[in-house]
């Protein structure tokens, strides 16, 4: 089952993806903007790394609800 994700980098929505998980999801979207795959470092459950910047996803719902 895939859930759809916000990717964020900084606070800053990036993209939104479908996916079946958070992690999943951040890489799928630095894959998108031309990152190799053994570029990617994972650095938690829901974040990967690339060059230095740490990208996040959380659900839709999640992330929506706990926006000011």
């Amino acid at each position: 089952m895939t859930t759809r994700y916000e990717v964020r980098l900084a606070g800053r929505v990036g993209s939104t993806r479908d996916a079946t998980s958070a992690r999943q999801a951040a890489s799928d979207y630095v894959r998108s903007l031309g990152c190799r795959a053994d570029e990617i470092i994972a650095v938690a459950a829901d974040a990967v790394a690339w060059r230095g910047a740490v990208y996040r996803a959380a659900p839709m719902s999640t992330a929506t609800s706990s926006s000011p």
